[in-house]
């Protein structure tokens, strides 16, 4: 997302700074259908993923709504309702707690005793293929046992799924697979152990509609480092607002993202417009809900971190992470996290945006930089701060360096056509085949194969060489067990839409001319190769 004004022309020549805006796009992953899509080069692939149709991680801000049992003398003896992310529960002698005795991933779980129950008041509707629930035993009790219960008709008769599951002293993770379909609901019973307490964290539902046997993946877009800075808007969807640093100095009002996207992505169809959600990336996300996958946004002020329990939100917790413009550095703890993440099989999807040999302003080729937030450092700078400073491979284990530059290709059509496998899933997969990428002020990496010789360029400025090391528009390269892309500019991932007070372009679906329309390919593509999905 850029400027694109004679005005911006004018000040450019004299000068003057001024940072234009990407876009970014996600969206967030649930689904209750696998969709049918039409790919670009005309052929027809019915995706066959199981959606994550219900996530329940109990997190519930800073007070439970549900702080007593249900034994006499205090509560109902017919448990309460709660509502939980927009849909409503019983909790019959449970509660959601915080203390330190309860075993959960987060700051909040429910917590069980006697014979009580955790019971779905509602039902999902394209069926349930597998069930995952975290759970463990509460401070010192003894253990107990628990099981799952599912219902095809509203609730008026039950089904135990698999057997009885004896609690531990820290928190484990239960499989059910239960492959029915169409309407089902759930439920949770303590079955031995009296007064001892058991916890339940995190219920997972994936949907059986698809037919594959899948799972939904977990994409978390980075809203923590100021993306929405300046003129920028890279988030998939913001309700409410913050104060952030300006170029100029000072702080300006901008709209601020928050962890689940609003509306529920269990709206989503197949025919949902992308302006569902407020952002410029919600394109993308939407296009991933609609696919069977669940995103969330890493909000300002969160934590991001690689194996710490007691964050929701932690790395380990999602397949993939997506950062689209950072304007700030990652704290060393932060590119420990990245690292560690990607190394152990995450994928990692980084955007940048131009720049220029400073951030100072306009340099002698009239480049310029897009330091968002005026600390000296804009996204190309923080990516390759990334992977020469993290402290566990200095040596851009990626096998590339974002370049200071500020150039513009409308579009390039040179697109790598070799037999690298990886490649052509991301050129070529499911979504569809990527043949043009158009730039509106972006920047390009240099490839270093001798660091890292799974390094692949996909797109070339046109006055570089196919296949060559230098002016490399999209990358993908490998590390550990993990999968990296880079793309060299946010105008791509743009929809267009966002925060009203910002400047947005669409580059997703819309350029000018128009007929670039491949770019939602790309990045459909390239998240689903980063998921492992292709």
């Amino acid at each position: 997302m850029k400027f694109f004004s004679k005005s911006l022309a004018v000040l450019c020549a004299a000068g003057v700074l001024v940072t234009g805006c990407g876009e970014n796009y996600l969206q967030q992953s649930l689904r209750t259908q696998s969709p049918s899509v039409t790919p670009t080069n005309g052929a027809s692939t019915m995706l066959a993923l199981a959606a994550v149709s219900l996530s329940e991680d109990f997190e519930v801000g800073g007070t439970s709504p549900k702080t007593a049992y249900d034994v006499s003398p205090t509560g109902s003896s017919g448990g309460d309702d709660v509502t939980l992310h927009s849909k409503s529960w019983n909790m019959y002698d449970a509660l959601i707690g915080n203390l330190s005795g309860d075993l959960k991933s987060g700051s909040w779980s429910a917590r069980v005793r006697n014979t009580g129950k955790i019971t779905m008041l509602f039902d999902v509707t394209t069926g349930i293929s597998t069930v995952t629930i975290k759970h463990g035993t509460y401070s010192s009790d003894a253990a107990s046992q628990w099981g799952l219960w599912y219902s095809v008709n509203g609730g008026s008769s039950w089904t135990q799924s698999g057997s009885n599951v004896t609690t531990t002293s820290t928190l484990q993770t239960q499989t059910f697979t239960l492959n029915i379909t169409g309407t089902a609901r759930l439920e949770i019973r303590k079955l031995s152990g009296s007064t001892n307490r058991i916890n339940i964290d995190d219920i997972t539902i994936n949907d059986n509609s698809g037919g594959g046997g899948g799972t939904g993946k977990k994409f978390l877009f980075d809203a923590s480092h100021y993306e929405n800075a300046g003129s920028a808007d890279w988030q998939i969807d913001a309700d409410g607002t913050e104060n952030v640093p300006i170029y100029t100095g000072g702080t300006t009002v901008e709209t601020r993202a928050q962890r689940y996207p609003t509306p529920s992505y269990t709206g989503i169809t197949s025919t949902t417009s992308e302006n569902y959600w407020r952002g410029a990336s919600s394109a993308w996300a939407v296009e991933l809900v609609k696919r069977g996958h669940l995103v969330e946004s890493l909000p300002s002020g969160t934590s991001l971190t690689y194996g710490d329990s007691s964050n929701p939100q932690d790395l380990t917790n999602y397949n993939v992470f997506v950062v689209i413009e950072p304007n700030r550095l990652f704290s060393a703890s932060e590119k420990t996290a990245i690292l560690n993440f990607v190394s152990n099989g995450g994928g990692l999807m980084m955007v940048a945006d131009h720049t220029a040999a400073t951030t100072g302003g306009t340099d002698s080729n009239g480049y310029n930089p897009s330091d968002r937030d005026g600390d000296g450092f804009d996204s190309p700078r923080v990516w390759n701060d990334l992977m020469t400073n993290n402290g566990i491979n200095n040596n851009n284990p990626f096998g590339f360096v974002v370049n200071y530059i500020d150039i513009s290709e409308k579009p390039t059509t040179k697109v790598y056509t070799g037999a690298n496998a990886n490649a052509q899933a991301v050129l070529n997969g499911l979504a569809g085949s990527a043949t043009k990428l158009t730039f509106y002020n972006g920047t390009t990496a240099t490839l270093y194969p001798a660091n890292n010789s799974n390094v692949q360029g996909l797109f070339w400025r046109m006055s570089s060489t196919v296949g060559s090391n230098s002016g490399v528009m999209a990358v993908l390269s490998t590390y550990g067990t993990g999968r990296v892309v880079f793309v060299g500019d946010s105008s791509p991932a743009d929809d267009g839409t966002g925060d009203p007070n910002d400047s947005l372009f669409n580059g997703w679906s819309n350029d000018a001319p128009s007929g670039y329309t491949s770019h939602p390919a790309l990045h459909l593509n390239a998240s689903l190769w980063l998921a492992k999905v292709q």
